[in-house]
């Protein structure tokens, strides 16, 4: 038996493009920040107990970050995102990540939740930037 056959015989495992890292990356971003952003708007008053920000600060911020996750959703399930699309998404998500590590200390007088809460969406929003990043690359290589 040749390596082909035995290869395709034992099932070879085929490459997943990086179109499609950036496709989940981007839908993975949508379901998480949608799901903060309905939590901030529809809980502001146990969220903002729990991690010490105001209620109407988190509305705001709730209706923004759904409406953010829905574009983002929406530019997921493209059969093409545009490269600029995904740079401005890019920057937009290192913006989030950079504001969220510094709002306790400049902006809000967090509970000890909120203190450790917000920094960590900076990080998972960055996360979000480098890994989307990292796929635009890869595909436009």
């Amino acid at each position: 038996m040749t390596s082909a056959k035995l290869a395709a015989t034992q099932g070879a495992p085929t490459a997943v493009g990086p179109a499609i890292w950036l496709r989940r990356f981007l839908a993975l971003d949508a379901v998480v920040t949608g799901a903060n952003g309905l939590a901030y708007l529809f809980a502001p008053g146990p969220v903002g107990r729990l991690i010490g920000v105001d209620p109407g600060l988190l509305v705001g911020l709730g209706a923004f970050l759904t409406a953010y996750g829905v574009a983002v959703g929406v530019l997921a399930v493209r059969a093409q995102q545009p490269a600029l699309a995904v740079r401005l998404l890019v920057l937009a998500n290192l913006g989030w990540g950079v504001a969220s590590l510094a709002a306790p200390a400049l902006w809000f007088d967090a509970s000890t939740v909120g203190t450790v809460w917000i920094p960590l969406q900076g990080v998972v929003v960055g996360g979000f930037a480098a890994l989307q990043y990292g796929a635009l690359r890869r595909r436009t290589a």
